[in-house]
């Protein structure tokens, strides 16, 4: 069977299906945790470690995905993700006909597994595939994409995942055993055919990947790693080192609100509404984040971006400030409004930590993409203080960690005199 080489168009069209494709994943993750929630009864940090699992892989895979696209090339590399995260989401079918927590969070890893490794041979492919000098535009379209699975994942699949009514603790106690154990198999079987999908979806784009097969490139190898640059070279720039913080805090903070928004939105104090109709504002707050960052694209070219980067962060406090002491309406759409201003953080924190870095950017951007374990810590430490003093409350943590942001768009981020020393490389 003879195989088609793709267009440079339509090699871009699957890159950006694949990077929607992971947007979607990620985001499901905040329509898991209330559905398991209930599943088995636990409190917020036990909850909160579906966060934990999903994001802790960036830490502990990132190095080894490395290796697997050093050895077999983006292209690949990109195969063997979709099929890893495919095998992730077919675990999905065992964890629910137990049902069995600990086996949701190793599907989960299996998942991630796959999602890290499309990170790290996706990003680099779509930038080196076509024009150099419109990979920004290609990343910022992809990025888009991104967002927009984000957006609408928890509009379409989270009410199927959330269909089964949820009764309370005490209800569930006077039932019968029986009727327990059957009540509980209902509510995880319902996440069988929604991630059975999901999963046929990702081994179908990854024989596609592999049927038409994707334009040849000439990969380079890291500059920095041929000079035997080290992590602790790289650290040696205060803006690098502060801007590692940052990151950490940003993604944890994004994906803590994330996380919360349908339990606390479901509230009746907050939205007074159902799991299954919460949902869909978690798309709210995602599309949000893809609306400014059109936004925000529009004004980085006039704004220095750590300024705009230090104002974004003080609105997401004072948005943040409004929900905790708020309640109705006021308080829904002003943790929602949130995520507007999360738009420009990620790629700007990003752009401020390896600028002119030389040959240490390699490094530095591996330092960065580490960071986005602060997505595994940050919610769980949420979930702790949840548990202690209530879901409105404990938005306090993220609250701290966007005021970091603001001091490092504003103070962190002024570039000192010895980042002038390092020479400068092109970005892509």
């Amino acid at each position: 069977m003879s195989r088609s080489t793709l267009s440079t168009t339509a090699a871009i069209a699957v890159l950006t299906t694949i990077f929607f494709t992971w947007g979607a994943l990620t985001s499901l993750n905040d329509v898991l945790i209330p559905h398991l929630k209930a599943v088995f009864e636990m409190n917020y940090a036990q909850t909160m470690l579906i966060q934990f699992t999903f994001f802790s892989t960036y830490l502990l895979m990132s190095l080894p995905a490395g290796k697997v696209v050093a050895r077999h090339g983006y292209k690949r590399s990109i195969v063997i993700g979709l099929c890893v995260a495919g095998i992730g989401a077919l675990l999905f079918f065992p964890a629910a006909r137990i049902p069995s927590y600990p086996l949701f969070l190793f599907a989960l890893y299996v998942l991630a597994s796959g999602i890290t490794l499309l990170q790290v041979s996706a990003n680099p492919y779509i930038a080196l595939l076509g024009d150099p000098q419109s990979a920004s535009s290609r990343l910022t379209l992809a990025q888009a994409l991104n967002s927009f699975g984000h957006t609408i994942a928890p509009a379409l699949i989270g009410p199927l995942i959330l269909s089964v009514a949820v009764i309370g603790s005490a209800e569930l106690a006077q039932l019968p055993q029986a009727q327990q154990v059957a009540y509980r198999i209902a509510q995880a079987e319902s996440v069988q055919l929604p991630y059975l999908g999901i999963a046929l979806g990702l081994f179908v784009l990854a024989m596609f990947v592999v049927r038409f097969r994707l334009p040849a490139l000439t990969e380079a190898t890291e500059q920095a790693d041929q000079q035997r640059h080290t992590f602790g070279e790289a650290l040696r720039h205060r803006r690098l080192r502060l801007g590692v913080l940052a990151i950490f805090l940003y993604v944890g903070a994004e994906v803590a609100i994330g996380s919360f928004l349908i339990n606390y939105i479901a509230d009746a104090r907050i939205g007074a509404m159902s799991e299954a109709d919460a949902a869909r504002y978690v798309s709210y707050y995602w599309g949000a984040a893809m609306v400014g960052r059109f936004i925000g694209s529009f004004l980085l070219r006039r704004i220095e971006p750590r300024v705009l980067l230090g104002a974004f962060a003080l609105f997401a406090i004072a948005l943040l400030a409004i929900t905790m002491s708020s309640a109705g309406p006021v308080a829904m759409w002003s943790v929602i409004a949130v995520g507007l201003f999360n738009s420009i953080m990620f790629p700007t924190i990003f752009t401020l930590g390896i600028d002119r870095l030389g040959p240490l950017t390699s490094k530095a951007s591996s330092l960065l993409v580490m960071a986005i374990v602060g997505g595994a810590v940050v919610p769980l430490a949420q979930g702790l203080l949840a548990d202690r003093i209530g879901v409105q409350m404990a938005f306090v943590l993220p609250l701290l960690c966007y005021g970091y942001i603001a001091w490092y768009g504003f103070r962190g981020a002024r570039r000192e005199r010895a980042d002038a020393a390092v020479p400068s490389v092109v970005q892509s």
